[in-house]
């Protein structure tokens, strides 16, 4: 008998302010918000670790780029595929319960994938970026349940420990490789980080009896595939992600191409990564706060539209003002997160929209490396590509606004 589920979208808020006066219950939500932070550390070292290794990866197993090809893409499809099953976890096993099985999951990936060859490597990605993309989509179901009365914050601060540590994942493993000897090592240490994650979800989900093992989200319900704002919400989350892994395959071979040398080529995109953390610490709060989040997707589109439109039409006259102008654009993914937890009244609904958004969107989005680079091979440059992402913004900005409204699916 589920007595404590809730049935109006006012008693979280309720909830969430009497939990807040209890001393057990702030120390038990501090540490499940640890865990939150833990966890989102090891939702990209998994895959920006490998592109600084790729070329001793390939050196040392004898493979071909078709096999660099399919390993750089493998993440973007299995967030596709898993986020989609992640519901259905949820509700067999409760939320606690798949977000461990998922961090084990991961820890079991990044183990497996450097003991054997290209096979075993493809392998092991896959059974790592699989409990990755479980998290992506389970994670926003806590915010909802655990901290209602602090989506906003609990959204950035794990959207920028999830962005610093896709820039660690990619600063730091080579250093791990000259330390330990080789690319196996250095890739199958992250595997630690995700056990540290996992102990501290295991003592969270100790410490509180509430949000990792909410019977709310693991509940059975209706459908959202013939709801028009979880479609909205869908298509917002698929077009900013489209956005951001077309540039982050293809940008720095379009500086390059403009005269940046290689490695201020990836000193600058590896401030596109950076730019977004204290930008999801900010502005995701002050939006969550507002009736509406549309203005302020739409301002970030607008400053991505213009970096974008600089790379384009006057490449070398400021590369780091394009690339601080498209880092600002591309940290609307903390509020494509923070969309996905207000749209919906419950945890249920969280976990049915964000599954449904993440894997149709992810989908979606692996398709952007690989026509930015079609049609740049068609067109002979970069003019039709870049043109592309500019028409894809303007998109992005007329679904996010409309995803931004206050309503519920």
């Amino acid at each position: 008998m589920h007595v404590e589920h809730r049935e109006s979208a006012l008693e979280p808020e309720l909830d969430g302010a009497v939990e807040f006066r209890t001393p057990g219950v702030v120390a038990a939500g501090a540490l499940l918000a640890v865990a939150v932070v833990l966890t989102a550390l090891n939702l990209r070292p998994a895959i920006t670790g490998v592109g600084p290794m790729l070329a001793e990866m390939r050196q040392d197993l004898g493979t071909s780029g078709v096999w660099a090809g399919v390993l750089t893409t493998l993440p973007t499809l299995c967030f596709a595929g898993a986020g989609l099953a992640a519901p259905l976890l949820a509700r067999r096993a409760g939320i606690g319960a798949a977000i461990a099985i998922a961090l084990s999951t991961l820890a079991a990936g990044l183990v497996l994938r450097v003991l054997d060859g290209p096979a075993v490597v493809l392998g092991g990605t896959l059974v790592a970026t699989a409990g990755i993309a479980l998290i992506n989509v389970l994670i926003p179901v806590v915010i909802k349940d655990s901290f209602p009365a602090r989506i906003g914050v609990m959204t950035g601060v794990y959207t920028a420990a999830l962005q610093g540590g896709g820039a660690l994942g990619s600063a730091v493993t080579p250093q791990l490789g000259d330390a330990f000897g080789g690319w196996r090592p250095a890739l199958g240490s992250w595997a630690v980080v995700a056990v540290v994650a996992l102990l501290a979800w295991i003592l969270a989900a100790r410490g509180t009896g509430r949000a990792p093992r909410h019977a709310d989200a693991a509940a059975g319900g209706r459908s959202l595939l013939r709801n028009r704002l979880a479609w909205i919400v869908t298509v917002f989350f698929g077009l900013q992600a489209f956005y951001a892994y077309a540039a982050m395959g293809w940008f720095p071979q379009v500086l390059m191409d403009a005269g940046v040398s290689r490695d201020d080529a990836g000193l600058l995109f590896g401030l596109v990564s950076l730019i977004a953390v204290p930008i999801s610490l900010f502005v995701a709060p002050m939006a969550a706060r507002q009736r509406g989040q549309g203005p302020w997707i739409a301002a970030l589109g607008v400053v991505g539209f213009a970096g974008t439109a600089g790379l384009l039409f006057a490449p070398a006259w400021s590369p780091l003002l394009w690339s601080l102008l498209i880092g600002l654009g591309m940290s609307v993914f903390s509020l494509a997160l923070t969309v996905i937890a207000l749209r919906a009244r419950t945890g249920a609904d969280t976990a049915r929209l964000s599954g449904m958004a993440q894997g149709f969107g992810y989908l979606f989005a692996a398709l952007g490396p690989f026509l930015f680079g079609l049609l740049h091979d068609l067109a002979g440059g970069w003019t039709v590509p870049l043109a592309m992402l500019l028409g894809l913004l303007v998109v992005q900005v007329v679904f996010g606004v409309l995803a931004g409204r206050r309503r519920f699916v």
